[in-house]
């Protein structure tokens, strides 16, 4: 199989989708591996690092694309790359179509195979090619927070651990899954006062193991986050429900109970934001105001660290990316029933049925739409 690798186009995306070592994992295996020229800048990784390894270097997307059979991005496909994408090609990146009705239905024009990286399950229904860049962006998401909190950058101008003798900020965590987990784990790091929500309360058993007794873990209801906001410093928004829109878990009426200048940060934007205000900011234009509270919305939050960001990702997607070019996607999907939980467009489908809700269009099964592919 002919394996592409375009660079990323979205603002400020720096991540790359293979590195060298997966270059030589499916060269090993018998595949060509096709790089557009400095993709790999952003991570530090040089075309030569890729030729050494037995990539072939071509000078444009334009190219990688339509020698490909299969695509591997990081982000989702921009305007003028979906226009590249061609009937029966596969490609396999973050979709997280459930908000954005807009690229899905170019997508389904298109005709391609569209595999996301963040709804292919492993057998015990984790997602382990979102975990890596969960983790990343939990941790970038406190790292965040604690620097907007600045007062140059608009925030109350306290220091999240505190010092002796003037208390830490407190720090409000909705949702306890990995993002959660690893934003509190900074933050208990930095000595805040650390509060965590989720519904489950197997996951809360867990995670009050994990800290140690260092955070408070705490039954997550509509109350609850409400009871909390009044005295939060920051919120970080953590929620993920497979595949589907993120639920509105604070309001814009609740803003006014919040202290003047705290900060959100809303991990959640890829999937629609969990605030009622949030919408979609860059690393150049990370925040803006909303009745007085800050709101940092980065869409790509681990982009900003992307030598951490870039190796996490290919390690995990590394061997669903050869067994996608070994066997071709009809076979790995029928081999690994995670991997068919990732096929999110196919043959002009909408084919998860989360998505298919999350953007209003008609849900198709996956093993339906392939094979009116393999008819057509």
């Amino acid at each position: 199989m002919r394996v592409g690798v375009p660079t990323e186009v979205k603002p400020d995306e720096y991540r790359v989708a293979i590195t060298p070592a997966g270059v030589r994992e499916l060269t090993t295996h018998g595949h060509e591996v096709l790089i557009q020229a400095g993709a790999g800048d952003g991570s530090l990784i040089e075309d030569a690092h890729y030729v050494a390894q037995g990539a072939a270097i071509l000078p444009d997307a334009s190219s990688v694309f339509a020698d490909s059979d299969m695509v591997l991005k990081v982000k989702e496909p921009q305007p003028e790359e979906t226009e590249l994408l061609r009937d029966g090609q596969v490609l396999f990146t973050y979709l997280h179509l459930a908000p954005n009705p807009e690229l899905t239905a170019a997508l389904a024009a298109g005709g391609a195979i569209c595999v996301a990286y963040e709804t292919v399950e492993d057998e015990r229904g984790r997602l382990p090619l979102l975990a890596p860049m969960s983790e990343v962006a939990g941790k970038v998401a406190t790292q965040a927070g604690a620097f907007m909190l600045e007062r140059p950058l608009g925030g109350r101008g306290v220091l999240l651990g505190g010092v002796p003798g003037v208390p830490g900020a407190t720090v409000v965590i909705i949702g306890g899954g990995v993002v959660g987990m690893h934003a509190a784990f900074i933050a208990i790091g930095m000595e805040a006062e650390v509060y965590v929500l989720d519904r489950s309360i197997d996951r809360l058993r867990e995670l009050d193991v994990a800290f140690n007794g260092q955070a408070h873990t705490v039954f997550s209801s509509a109350l609850a986050i409400e009871e909390l906001l009044p005295s939060a410093d920051l919120v970080i928004g953590a929620v993920l429900v497979h595949g589907a829109r993120a639920p509105r878990l604070v309001t814009r009426d609740q803003l006014s109970l919040m202290k003047r200048r705290a900060v959100l940060v809303d991990v959640s934007i890829d999937q629609g934001g969990c605030f009622e205000t949030s919408h979609p900011t860059t690393h150049s234009d990370p925040t803006y105001e909303v009745d007085g509270v800050t709101h940092y919305c980065v869409a790509n939050m681990p982009g900003a660290v992307p030598i951490t960001s870039t190796y996490a990702l290919t390690n995990a997607t590394l061997p669903y990316v050869t067994d996608l070019a070994d066997k071709g996607v009809r076979e790995a999907i029928a081999h690994n029933p995670g991997l068919r939980l990732g096929v999110n467009v196919a043959a002009g489908r909408v084919t998860h049925p989360a998505v298919a809700e999350g953007v209003g269009m008609e849900f198709t099964p996956v093993e339906e739409a392939l094979g009116l592919a393999a008819a057509h």
